[in-house]
């Protein structure tokens, strides 16, 4: 049986429950209405659309909406009869994509469609933003297969400002209740998998998802004007970001989670967890209803993607998504001015007259496992077990509705509370529900976890008279908000929740009153419409945001240029970085196998032919310029004809020749056997750090170590340094992403580069100038001044600049000129993977460094 049930408990003498419960066959056709819309509808309790009123996770699910709206009580509705025919004003455009439609649809013939807008919490919060023109896009929960079918049902529905996805019924049972329902619902509410996840099913679903995304995209695309804003809902469309934004770069976008998100150790049980983590990312703003959530999130982008984030935003691949929590509320005006009506009064007298001397404790829940619902009725048969005086003074009255009807678990749950359950029809609309909530002495919510549950909100919208008390599951999103008010329990903890229903019981007037007051200012000050501006306003304003941030990261290479110029030059130097700019772009850090891969640095095979051709060119010259050790370099780069040099410049060779010492005189290195006890200390203790001992350097790199952890230990390491060991040692500390490494004073990389350009002219005979510069390297920010050594004075002005490097050798330099004669135009310092750097430009990884030396060296030497 499907529809809206409510159960009745009441105490008897002998403290057990006996249940009743109310239902109609009108109502429960009104239920199925608003619930189940359409022949092929499969929806949720309502998604989205009213928050957990009446959509956001359904908890308040009990309205009747073909009752005709009282005298002044105003109904949300989405803009469009008034204005049909008329010219709108010139607003700024928002389309709002949810998996639903807010529209009950019924197909009356072939071209005749019968549409009731519902009422909710999405809806009334959406219907408040009066400077934007908002279009809704999403399924309107019914298969239409036809074409005319398909037309029609537009035609129907752009009077309602809605504009469709067809979802036919292969996409709607994977995508929708496959992979929506059986796999991520669960997850994000800490129930892990079920078994299609782990079996093969999971990627067959997982595909027709990602299929049901893009149709989502294909029709946002195409309504899309210039300068509109798109608001994505859901855990539905988690891949729509990604695809909107592979349309359209410059699309304004944001996206908002109205279930909790768990810790990142859960969402790490997913397979598809990256893909899904960076298409969020891929929005310019990602919201939540608690801070706590989007902790989370954050963490899981550190954890499973390997990213650098704040509490308030992520950095992926140089864009900068923005992270918040917007706390959902309600119209807390519709149900306070309801209350005055005089049929809610009669409802209220009449529900008074019932439970006359008895307490009422209240419960109202989706049929979900979610709820608590088995833990409430333990916890109340418990507190009366424990508090026999007040049997046959208090009453349980729970309301739940039945949805998920289409998900086996669910049902079977539903069909075996019904069996063990007296049922009595009566029905319960909007008007009574105010009422009943009116007259509750205490409301009962025992979510085991919930995005929001705003059934709290509704309860103490409606008790600024009777002043009851909230005793709200820390699990829900509602207790960080409603947490000063209400008694906070945890629904597990049987015997914590009897106790909590006996003390709000016997709570004194002055207490109430105290506790009431503070929540009902929150939920009076905090409505839905104020949510759905705040989240639209920060969206708006991201691209500030993201201006200020695109101006602290270089701009890309211009690479047809950087070539261009490379073949005008008569003598060129590349000057390359080895680690994350020759090598293979890293994978994140959870990946098996990757660190014994980053431990043994290999070049990019990619590399290999188009190295090969510059180094044989006679106008280029090539320099490997890198931290890693003699032999890693021999290694890597012996067969071919350039120079390398190793540990930060401090030793040099030609690939044809021997290594030669170039340090500057009187280098100190007495430090480091005693800070090498320090670095094995904190290796031994940092599980999957490692500690390289170079023979000018230290480095202690924790990339693969527990995020958390690896940063309280350098934190601890670099007090320690800086305090203790080093204190009074002439060495510097170079803190990395993920590393931290000590050097001798002076030891950089740009501190070198003049010490190798004079052996480089010495040993090859230069007799012109060089007039072209290519540097690029992922350097550290102290070795960044290897990129100002070449720059000239006015970077900005494109003139020729001599830059005079210190010769030992003056005799033995280019007569009568420098080694440089470079014009800005012909200087391109690039950084590999770091987004602000003092370099000019920007490469965003090896695979970038790869597809510019094959340019280089498709256009240059030809053997």
């Amino acid at each position: 049986m499907q529809g809206r049930t409510s159960y009745f408990c009441q105490s008897t003498s002998r403290g057990r429950l006996q249940w009743a419960g109310v239902l109609s066959e009108q109502e429960e056709r009104r239920f199925n209405q608003y619930y189940h819309p359409g022949e092929g509808g499969n929806n949720r309790g309502g998604d989205q659309y009213g928050g957990d009123t009446f959509f956001n996770e359904g908890d308040s699910c009990v309205v009747s909406y073909e009752e005709e709206p009282e005298e002044g009580v105003s109904n949300a509705r989405i803009p469009s009869d008034a204005t049909e025919g008329q010219e709108m004003p010139s607003h700024k455009g928002l389309l709002v994509v949810a998996n639903r439609l807010p529209v009950s649809v019924i197909r009356i013939d072939e071209d005749s469609w019968q549409l009731e807008i519902n009422v909710g919490g999405l809806v009334s919060a959406i219907a408040g933003l009066r400077d934007f023109q908002v279009k809704w896009i999403g399924w309107a929960g019914v298969i239409v297969s036809d074409e005319a079918g398909q037309q029609s049902l537009t035609k129907a529905l752009a009077v309602k400002k809605c504009i469709p996805v067809f979802l036919n019924e292969e996409i709607v049972n994977q995508y929708y209740n496959g992979y929506c329902n059986n796999i991520l619902w669960p997850l994000l509410h800490y129930f892990g998998h079920d078994r299609h996840s782990a079996g093969h099913g999971y990627q067959s679903l997982f595909d027709v998802y990602k299929k049901a995304n893009q149709m989502f995209a294909d029709v946002v695309y195409k309504n899309y004007k210039d300068g509109d804003m798109v608001w994505c809902h859901d855990y539905h469309l988690m891949l729509l970001p990604q695809c909107l934004k592979e349309y359209n770069s410059k699309m304004k976008i944001g996206w908002f989670l109205h279930t909790p998100f768990p810790s990142s150790e859960i969402q790490k049980i997913l397979p598809s967890r990256s893909e899904l983590l960076r298409s969020v990312l891929a929005a310019d703003m990602v919201g939540f209803h608690t801070f706590d959530y989007a902790r989370h999130f954050v963490t899981a982008c550190i954890r499973i993607l390997g990213l650098e984030g704040t509490p308030e935003a992520v950095e992926n691949q140089g864009k900068l998504t923005r992270i918040s929590a917007f706390p959902s509320g309600i119209d807390s005006d519709r149900f306070i001015q309801v209350l005055k009506l005089p049929r809610v009064q009669d409802y209220m007298k009449e529900l008074r007259d019932r439970f006359a001397g008895r307490k009422v404790v209240l419960g109202v829940d989706r049929l979900d496992k979610i709820k608590g619902i088995p833990q409430k009725i333990l916890a109340f048969e418990k507190f009366l077990e424990e508090n026999p005086e007040w049997r046959e003074k208090v009453v349980l009255l729970q309301i739940a509705v039945p949805t998920r009807t289409d998900v086996p678990e669910f049902t079977m749950e539903k069909e075996w509370k019904i069996s063990d359950m007296g049922i009595f029809d009566q029905s319960l609309g909007f008007n009574a529900l105010c009422a009943l909530y009116a007259v509750t002495d205490v409301a009962l919510v025992t979510s085991l976890r919930d995005g929001m549950n705003l059934v709290s909100y509704e309860f103490v919208a409606c008790q600024d008279s009777k002043k009851g008390v909230l005793i709200l599951s820390e699990f829900a999103g509602a207790a960080q908000s409603l947490g000063a008010g209400a008694i906070l329990v945890n629904p597990w903890n049987i015997a914590e929740v009897a106790s909590s229903i006996a003390y709000a019981l016997n709570m004194p007037r002055e207490e109430r009153e105290k506790r009431h007051q503070l929540n009902f200012t929150h939920v009076t000050s905090h409505s839905a419409h104020k949510w759905a501006e705040m989240f639209v306003s920060e969206l708006n304003e991201t691209e500030v945001e993201a201006q200020r941030w695109r101006t602290q990261v270089r701009p890309s290479l211009p690479c047809n240029v950087a070539i261009e110029n490379y073949l005008k030059s008569d003598h060129r130097l590349l000057i390359l970085g080895f680690n994350a700019t020759l090598t293979q772009s890293a994978e994140p850090p959870d990946r098996r196998g990757g660190q014994i891969e980053d431990m043994e640095l290999n070049l990019h095979p990619g590399l290999c032919e188009p190295l090969r051709k510059i180094t044989n060119d006679p106008k280029t010259s090539v320099v490997v310029l890198s931290g890693s050790k003699r032999n890693v370099l021999d290694d890597n780069f012996g067969g071919y004809n350039m120079w390398l040099a190793a540990e930060n410049g401090m030793f040099l060779r030609h690939t044809k020749g021997k290594w030669m010492t170039i340090m500057p005189e009187l280098l100190n290195m007495e430090w480091v056997d005693r800070l090498k006890l320090v670095f094995e200390y904190f290796t031994e203790r940092t599980p999957r750090s490692s500690f390289e001992l170079r023979e000018t350097s230290l480095l202690w790199n924790y990339k693969y170590a527990d995020i958390d952890f690896g940063r309280l230990q350098a934190g601890i390491l670099l007090e320690h340094l800086r305090t203790g060991r080093i204190s009074n040692t002439s060495v510097d500390v170079f803190q990395g992403a993920r590393s931290i490494e000590v050097r001798p004073v002076g030891v950089t990389k740009g501190a070198a580069i003049d010490r190798v350009l004079q052996e480089v002219v010495h040993n090859e005979g230069m007799n012109s100038p060089v007039t072209y510069v290519l540097c690029a390297g992922h350097l550290l920010e102290k070795d960044e001044d290897l990129y100002s050594f070449f720059e000239p004075e006015c970077p900005d002005e494109l003139h020729a600049v001599k830059v005079a490097v210190p010769s030992i050798r003056t005799a033995e330099t280019l007569k009568g000129s420098s080694i440089l004669n470079l014009k800005g135009e012909n200087y391109f310092s690039c950084s590999v993977g770091r987004k602000r750097s003092t370099a000019r430009y920007l490469l965003g990884s090896s695979e970038d460094v790869v597809m510019l030396l094959n340019g280089l060296a498709g256009s240059g030497f030809d053997e």
